[in-house]
């Protein structure tokens, strides 16, 4: 893997070495993301690192300075921040291990408890009027629900011309008129980035389209509101569910074409609507 530029202290060494360990290059571009990320935010807010980029002088609240952003700001959940930390840690360990520095500044900050799962909830689509209505909630975060209720997994839905090719003329009447007032806050964006697409990042960028990560930071502040989850995957899931109680009879073949199923998946999914409650 070849590096154009050091985004971090060490980078190129500190690459090397995962590659070494046979860790997956998706696994590598996150802890590079991760190590990126927290050099960027120590650079601006963080006066020890800012007094002069040197890595081997952060200690334990440096760190935790940077984790506890995270959770306030950022919102992240445990998973996330547990993700982060491990990240960190073997960072540190590595750079540590070639006497780079003499701390080990994640050694004593602990892993958040794993939180429970909230269940699933699978009456949203059938109160999408409502939500679509609701305008405490962000226009991606009714558009999400929006597009999820029509089968539509989110990935697909932040793709590069997924409008092109979407025809909405027969959705209901509520739906539409919802679309025609998202486009009031869209079209600003649209002109801007001369891109036709519906989810835009509002700041300047080359590659002017919403990034699932991005996305997630308009959705969870929504939960909130709605007091369930948003995560794209566990919205469609609630609506594949619903889907199936309001269609007990239809048969798999019909079930699978009608929600793009893989055959395999549809004993789960059946499963799972019948154990809702």
């Amino acid at each position: 893997m070849t590096l154009m530029s050091q985004d971090y202290p060490y980078q190129t060494a500190f690459v090397r070495d995962l590659e070494a360990r046979d860790i997956a290059q998706a696994t590598v571009a996150e802890y590079n993301a991760t190590l990126k990320d927290f050099c960027n935010y120590l650079e601006h807010f963080n006066a020890t690192y800012q007094r002069d980029h040197r890595i081997n002088q952060l200690q334990t609240p440096d760190v935790e300075q940077y984790l506890s952003m995270l959770l306030t700001a950022r919102q992240v959940q445990n998973q996330t921040y547990n993700k982060i930390l491990s990240h960190l840690n073997v960072y540190f360990k590595f750079l540590f291990s070639h006497n780079w520095t003499p701390y080990l500044p994640t050694l004593d900050i602990k892993s958040k408890p794993q939180q429970a799962a909230r269940p699933i909830n699978y009456h949203w689509p059938d109160q999408l009027t409502d939500w679509l209505a609701n305008d405490r909630l962000h226009w991606y975060t009714r558009l999400t629900l929006l597009l999820i209720s029509h089968g539509y997994a989110i990935q697909t839905c932040l793709k590069p011309d997924f409008t092109a090719n979407l025809t909405t003329h027969d959705w209901p009447a509520t739906e539409r008129q919802f679309l025609a007032d998202f486009q009031v806050f869209v079209g600003p964006l649209q002109d801007r980035f001369q891109c036709r697409d519906w989810f835009l990042k509002q700041r300047h960028a080359n590659d002017p389209h919403l990034t699932l990560p991005g996305l997630h930071k308009y959705l969870r502040p929504d939960e909130a509101i709605t007091d369930f989850s948003l995560s794209p995957s566990v919205l469609l899931q609630g609506y594949l569910i619903n889907y199936l109680r309001h269609h007990p009879q239809q048969s798999d073949h019909d079930v699978i074409q009608a929600l793009h199923l893989e055959p395999g998946s549809i004993d789960y999914y059946r499963r799972l609507a019948q154990r809702a409650d």
